[in-house]
């Protein structure tokens, strides 16, 4: 007998379907009013003209229990901010970036999805790919989740698909996340990967079932595929492909943008080319150094390791600026990490918290402290 869905959750669900993605305003009632007494302003358009206008065309659309019946018959869940299995460190930059973290997820797959994105890389890029882009796609998605690293994309045919192929070949993990609800298999032609990867890995979005796609919620979708990678590697991309979009985003997140270099004369890598041209990404030419380039504070680097610090090890790179920069005795501002150690303040934002998980950094009211850990 399937347990009944307590109120939070079916707070969620209504506003997840009453808001499209991501709504500041409602996020804002939510953070400080709670989902359900938010759900109940809602309905009764007892809200601010800025959550009124994110929500009153669909406040009257009561089907929560609905979408949760639904997503349940396809073997999937709703997953919340409340949950254990919510991935908070992935999300914690979309805040610092203001890009707005989910009020919830629709998820489909028999996996943990706090668990499979503790080590995950975002890998995207052109619809219209060439078959070099595909291999190269194939190849390092099979590479990574033989490593033991999660492979994020977006469903679509091209490198995306290319991508969720290499990772299940290689028997690991993959996630799709779809810019329709979950019980919605798009493209068509994917019907088929997107089965095995319900069966296999997880299927993410913050759609509510039954919504199709639309061209504005695969740029709304970016965001979290973006989020719940470590990194992003984009392997073909044209001079307006959307994966610039992922790019962008990934930047603005802090997290580590990668491309793979394409034959010049090719049309599919002009996008990589330029992003590699205006210093806003790193080549990559091999798996292995995809995972350097985002391995946690150097642990996955292929050469002898440093004596470890914590648990996840010893800072590295950009981390070891930022680390060696913050205050012996007192704290010191992200502004003042990012000029002491010259680490863009975005990445500077990004890199704190994984400090702080680390147990390396406190935050105090006045900024940030260094932890002397042995």
């Amino acid at each position: 007998m399937t347990a009944k869905p307590d109120a939070t959750r079916l707070a969620r669900a209504y506003l997840s379907r009453v808001a499209e993605p991501f709504p500041a305003a409602l996020a804002g009632l939510v953070a400080q009013v709670g989902p359900v007494e938010a759900a109940e302003l809602v309905r009764a358009g007892e809200v601010s003209p800025s959550v009124a206008s994110q929500t009153s065309a669909r406040r009257a659309e009561e089907r929560a229990r609905e979408d949760l019946a639904r997503v349940a018959e396809r073997g999937g869940r709703l997953v919340i901010p409340e949950d254990d299995e919510w991935p908070r460190w992935p999300f914690v930059a979309l805040g610092n970036a203001r890009r707005g973290e989910p009020l919830a997820l629709w998820v489909r797959g028999p996996l943990d999805l706090a668990e499979v994105v503790e080590k995950a890389v975002a890998v995207v890029g052109s619809r219209a790919a060439s078959g070099y882009g595909e291999h190269v796609a194939a190849e390092f998605a099979y590479g990574l989740a033989d490593a033991g690293v999660t492979v994020v994309s977006g469903a679509a045919y091209g490198i995306d698909g290319a991508a969720h192929r290499g990772a299940l070949g290689a028997g690991g993990v993959t996630i799709a996340v779809l810019a329709c609800g979950v019980d919605f298999a798009y493209p068509a032609g994917h019907q088929g990967l997107l089965g095995k990867i319900a069966r296999e890995g997880l299927i993410v979005s913050e759609y509510p079932p039954g919504v199709t796609p639309a061209r504005h919620r695969f740029l709304t979708r970016n965001r979290l595929i973006a989020a719940l990678g470590g990194g992003t590697v984009v392997v073909e991309a044209g001079r307006r492909s959307g994966a610039k979009n992922t790019a962008a985003i990934t930047l603005a997140l802090g997290r580590p943008l990668m491309v793979v270099p394409g034959p010049v004369t090719s049309a599919s890598s002009v996008g990589c080319h330029e992003l590699l041209r205006d210093g806003q990404a790193v080549s990559v030419c091999s798996v292995a150094e995809i995972v350097e380039s985002v391995g946690r504070f150097g642990d996955d680097l292929a050469t002898e390791p440093a004596e470890k610090e914590s648990e996840l090890g010893a800072p590295q790179g950009e981390a070891m600026r930022v680390y060696e920069a913050l205050g012996k005795r007192c704290g010191v501002s992200d502004e003042g990490v990012s000029v002491e150690s010259g680490v863009p303040l975005e990445r500077v934002r990004a890199l704190l918290p994984e400090l702080e998980l680390a147990g390396l950094a406190l935050r105090l009211d006045e900024g940030w402290q260094r932890l002397e850990v042995r």
